[in-house]
C-alpha cells in the first residue's frame, strides 16, 4: 500500500524557483484583515489596490483561519467587485504555494488546472491529459471532486478508471504507466479547498478560485502550467502575471473555463518560458468560417465521455484538431524546458 501523503509541518516562506521572492525581511502586519477590507472594498471606482505583500499577509490569514467566516465573506465580495492586480495576485498566489501539498519530480511537469467542468460541450480536459501522457509527458490535473451544475474532470477520470490518487507515490506511479495524475484541491490544500467553497454560502466564486488555478505542486523541476482567461482584461492580467512571475506557462481563451482549446475552433494560444513569450510555441486564433466540425460524443456526461476518450486514445476515432494542436505546442515547450534543464544540472 503506498504510503499517505504527508504535508509540510508548517508553511514556508520560499516555495519552488516558479513562485516569486519576496522581501528577505518579512514585515510585520497586525492581525487581522480589517484595515485590508477597508482598502479594497470601497467599490470599483473607490477601492485602493494592496502591495504584493499585504495581499501574501491577508491570505495567508484566511487560509490559516485567522480571521472570522464574516471577514472571509467581506474579502471574498470586495474582490469580485474591485477585481485582481498582478500584484495582488502575486501575493495571494505565493501565500496559497506556502501551504500547498509538495510534488518532487525530477522531470519537468505538465500542470493542469480544472476548476469549471462543463455545462454545454463536453470536458475534454481528461483527454488532453491523456494525449500528453500517451506521449511520455509527466502531466499532474488538479480540482474539485463535484459541481452541482457541471461535470468535473474528477468525474471522467473516475469513469476511465483513473480516480483521484491519494499519495505522492501514487502519482509516481501513474506517470510510470504513463497516465495522468489526478489529485483534488482538498488533498493538495484543505485550506484553499474551504476557501473556494465559500462560493456555495454567497453564491459568486471568489479569488481562491483563481489562485487555485495558477497553483504550482512541483519542486524540482520546472513546471509547465496551463492557464485559461474568459475575457480579453482577465487575459491581460495572466500575461503580466507569467511575466513578473518568471512562469513557464501556457496562456488560452478557456472552453467554458477549462485550459483546454475548443474543439471546434483553435484559440489562440501563447507560451511563456521564464517568463519570456515564445513566438515558436505560440499560434495565432484560428480564422474564417468552419468547414467541418469535429466528432464529439452528443453527450456531455462522465461515462459517455470517458467512452469517447478512450475511442480518441486507441486511436479508433479522430480527435479534436484543436486539441492536437494544444498537446504538440505544449510537448514541444516541455521538450525546451527538459533541454534546458540538462544544461543546468550538467553546468
Amino acid at each position: 500500500m503506498s504510503s499517505p501523503i504527508e504535508r509540510p509541518p508548517a508553511p514556508v516562506s520560499e516555495r519552488p524557483e516558479t513562485c516569486v521572492s519576496l522581501t528577505t525581511t518579512h514585515p510585520t502586519f497586525t492581525m487581522g484583515i480589517k484595515h485590508y477590507i477597508k482598502e479594497i472594498g470601497r467599490g470599483s471606482e473607490g477601492a485602493r489596490s494592496l502591495s504584493t505583500e499585504q495581499a501574501t499577509d491577508l491570505l495567508s490569514q484566511v487560509l490559516d483561519g485567522q480571521v472570522t467566516d464574516l471577514e472571509v465573506g467581506a474579502f471574498a465580495l470586495a474582490m469580485r467587485i474591485k477585481g485582481e492586480t498582478v500584484d495582488e495576485l502575486l501575493g495571494f498566489v505565493q501565500a496559497a504555494q506556502a501551504r500547498c501539498l509538495v510534488v518532487h519530480s525530477d522531470r519537468p511537469v505538465i500542470v493542469i488546472p480544472s476548476y469549471n467542468g462543463a455545462r454545454r460541450l463536453p470536458n475534454l480536459t481528461p483527454l488532453l491529459a491523456m494525449r500528453l501522457a500517451q506521449e511520455g509527458a509527466r502531466v499532474l490535473v488538479h480540482g474539485q471532486r463535484h459541481d452541482p451544475a457541471r461535470v468535473t474532470s474528477a468525474e471522467i477520470f473516475q469513469a476511465l478508471g483513473l480516480p483521484p490518487v491519494d499519495s505522492i507515490a501514487a502519482v509516481h506511479e501513474r506517470w510510470q504507466r504513463h497516465e495522468p495524475a489526478f489529485i483534488t484541491t482538498d488533498t493538495l490544500s484543505p485550506a484553499l479547498q474551504r476557501l473556494l467553497d465559500v462560493r456555495w454560502v454567497v453564491g459568486l466564486r471568489n479569488s481562491g478560485h483563481t489562485v487555485a488555478k495558477l497553483l504550482n505542486p512541483v519542486q524540482g523541476a520546472p513546471a509547465l502550467r496551463l492557464a485559461n482567461h474568459t475575457h480579453p482584461e482577465f487575459g491581460k492580467l495572466m500575461a503580466d502575471f507569467a511575466e513578473r512571475e518568471h512562469s513557464d506557462l501556457m496562456l488560452l481563451r478557456g472552453t467554458e473555463g477549462e485550459a483546454v482549446a475548443d474543439p471546434r475552433r483553435c484559440p489562440k494560444l501563447d507560451v511563456w518560458l521564464g517568463g519570456q513569450w515564445q513566438a515558436e510555441l505560440s499560434c495565432p486564433a484560428q480564422e474564417g468560417a468552419l468547414t467541418e466540425l469535429p466528432l464529439l460524443p452528443r453527450q456531455i456526461d462522465a461515462a459517455t465521455v470517458a467512452v469517447y476518450i478512450q475511442g480518441v486514445v486507441a486511436g479508433e476515432k479522430p480527435g479534436p484538431a484543436p486539441l492536437d494542436k494544444q498537446a504538440d505546442l505544449l510537448l514541444k515547450a516541455l521538450q525546451r524546458l527538459d533541454s534546458q534543464s540538462s544544461l543546468q544540472q550538467s553546468a
